[in-house]
């Protein structure tokens, strides 16, 4: 129980049973009634050991304030440069980080087909490849190698054909920056082929041995056209080429270039170690292809063309010669042929003699030719008709010269038809000194109608490096230039102004500016044709049908000059020339031009030939000989291709000859 306070009294000892006497010993007596016992005596305590020395370890807050301020101060820098980088100067780094990601290249348009009058492709486009190199790939720093450029045009020089420093020039730039350059332009399919095999090679080593280098991972491709002509040669000094800039470089490549050649897109696309990352979109704008651009010209009557005077040059160890193929009605040229000539697929091997058109930018004199126009005057100006008569004699004195025909004769007594039929420089003297009652005059009258004919001008074609021939006002006409442009010396032309001539008499008196171009068609598809050519009277219908049968006594009479010309079934008109040629290296007349022109059926004309030879050296120079057959020729195919019937009239059969 407890006592007042809450304590437990003391519990009371209770006497338990005696313990039993140990082994060997005495029981202990047991202590007296009331007699406190004996305390037990004490063991004796171990030895005292001595206690480890503690060491107390300072007070850590000090460093731990002293790391929190230091890693305070490292957040902070980054805090700051964090803000400088995302917003003080954010499109600054992040325009740099554009510039060095992103990599942008041109998409060159395809360029435009030159197609013949029925569509059939002269020039065209295929599928080829720009090899291009980012420089900054070829740097130490990227490839670990001091010679990478070095090492990269050593393999990439035989594949391209170039020199090994010209490639190396180009992947170490002197702008270090510089991330594009242009190795190759417009190489083959092939050519890249090559290349990406290389390339895969060198990858695939790489990985295995780690002493090789990939020193072509830079080297990349951007899709591209590559100008052929299927034809080869064919129509080359019409068409052109296209020269390494991808613009054309002469005919109508470079004068159409523009409708041609399109706009050029542009893409741009993120990469990594020269390679396309291709999750990673890209930017492109597209390029809008070029225009096909359709001529005037027959395939097949251009073929005919090239053909025949290429084999008479050869023939007659001629320097050049041209032949002209033209519509009547419509003016449209249907052939401008050139020998010697290029193949545009192939400009090592050309000559730039031969790389142009002569038949546009050739300035000759056109000798007996040219008559058709002062005939065209005599009679426009009814100073006489074709049965006036006219004495020629052998020689012909006029101001401090003695005139001559080609030949030498007896006087003869021609009407002024025979004058044309047989090619009589005298006779044409006399005829045309008729126009005016003073040479002045007769020189003023003449000179007005070689204008309206074309001579002197361009032809309206708008040819790259055209002539326009020349032809100097009358006051300033020499005393021999006064008699010798009625006959077609002291007067240059070229070989398209001559077709044209003969063309407007076909037409009827009126000249049709002459076309190349029949239309352009776009990347949509739609068709535009040219704008209509220029008209101009020159002289009247009646005075143009006159010369038209005039012109087949050359031809058809025995005495004319242009028999080897006929075409059985065909009533033909036509004339020759031969003149004294300007040799152009030396500025003096050496050796002759050659010409031959004319048009079929003379009573309705359809077709024009014009045929001319530089400086025949074997065999007989003069034109009725060696451009009459070419003549002949060309036009027989030309009527056949274009489904011409011969007329079947009669022809007119004028007088040549009188008898005094």
């Amino acid at each position: 129980m407890a006592d007042d306070y809450g304590r437990q009294p003391p519990r009371r000892r209770v006497p338990g049973p005696a313990r039993p006497v140990r082994s060997g010993g005495q029981r202990r007596p047991a202590p007296a009634s009331g007699a406190r016992p004996a305390r037990r005596p004490a063991r004796p305590a171990p030895p005292r050991a001595t206690a480890p020395r503690v060491i107390r370890l300072g007070s850590p807050r000090p460093r731990l304030r002293m790391v929190g301020v230091a890693l305070t101060l490292v957040l902070l820098v980054f805090v700051v440069r964090l803000l400088q980088v995302q917003a003080v100067d954010a499109s600054a780094y992040a325009a740099k980080a554009e510039q060095n990601r992103y990599v942008g290249q041109v998409l060159a348009a395809e360029r435009g087909e030159i197609t013949d009058r029925a569509g059939v492709a002269l020039a065209t486009s295929v599928d080829a490849y720009d090899i291009t190199a980012d420089p900054t790939l070829f740097t130490r720093e990227q490839l670990e190698i001091d010679d990478g450029p070095e090492q990269a045009a050593a393999l990439l020089a035989p594949i391209l054909g170039q020199e090994q420093e010209d490639i190396v020039r180009k992947l170490r730039p002197e702008d270090e920056k510089l991330r594009y350059v242009k190795l190759a332009d417009r190489q083959t399919p092939q050519v890249w082929k090559q290349i990406k095999d290389l390339k895969s090679a060198l990858a695939n080593k790489e990985q295995t041995d780690e002493s090789t280098v990939n020193v072509l991972a830079g080297v990349l491709a951007t899709p591209s056209s590559k100008r052929v002509y299927p034809n080869g040669e064919l129509a080359a000094g019409i068409l052109g080429w296209v020269n390494a800039e991808g613009k054309g470089g002469g005919g109508v490549e470079q004068q159409l270039n523009k409708q041609l050649a399109g706009k050029d897109g542009e893409i741009r696309y993120a990469q990594s170690g020269g390679r396309q990352v291709p999750t990673v979109g890209a930017e492109e704008t597209p390029a809008v292809p070029g225009s096909d651009i359709e001529l005037t010209i027959d395939r097949d009557i251009q073929w005919a063309a090239q053909n025949a005077i290429a084999e008479q040059v050869e023939k007659s160890a001629a320097d050049r010669g041209y032949v002209i193929v033209q519509d009547t009605r419509t003016g449209e040229i249907l052939a401008m042929a050139n020998s010697p000539g290029f193949d545009p697929n192939d400009l090592s091997r050309a000559t730039s003699a031969n790389m142009g058109n002569a038949a546009l930018q050739d300035a000759y004199e056109p000798g007996s030719t040219a008559k058709v126009m002062s005939m065209a005057a005599v009679l426009e100006e009814e100073v006489a008709t074709p049965e006036t008569r006219v004495v020629v004699p052998n020689r012909l004195h006029r101001g401090d010269r003695l005139f001559q025909d080609d030949i030498d004769h007896p006087t003869w007594y021609l009407t002024l038809n025979g004058v044309l039929a047989k090619s009589s420089n005298i006779g044409t003297i006399l005829a045309t000194g008729q126009l005016g009652k003073t040479q002045a005059q007769a020189n003023r009258v003449l000179y007005s109608y070689l204008r309206k004919f074309g001579i002197g001008e361009y032809t309206g074609l708008d040819f790259p490096g055209e002539t326009k021939g020349i032809l100097a006002p009358p006051d300033e006409w020499s005393t021999s230039q006064q008699y010798t442009i009625p006959f077609g010396q002291g007067v240059s032309i070229n070989a398209m102004q001559a077709a044209s001539v003969y063309s407007t008499i076909a037409n009827g008196g009126v000249r049709v500016e002459p076309t190349l171009i029949r239309g352009t068609k776009g990347p949509d598809g739609r068709f535009t044709p040219a704008p209509a050519p220029e008209k101009t009277r020159v002289v009247s219908e009646k005075t143009a049908k006159t010369l038209a049968r005039m012109l087949e006594s050359v031809v058809d009479d025995e005495e004319g000059t242009g028999t080897k010309a006929r075409i059985p079934g065909y009533r033909v008109a036509g004339k020759t020339g031969t003149a004294n040629r300007v040799d152009p290296a030396t500025g003096k007349y050496h050796g002759y031009t050659s010409s031959f022109a004319g048009f079929a059926p003379a009573d309705q004309p359809r077709v024009t030939v014009y045929c001319a030879i530089q400086n025949a050296t074997e065999g007989s120079y003069f034109g009725g000989q060696i451009c009459g057959p070419v003549y002949k020729q060309v036009m027989e195919f030309a009527l056949k291709t274009l489904q011409i019937p011969p007329t079947g009239a009669q022809p007119a059969n004028l007088p040549v000859t009188y008898q005094p």
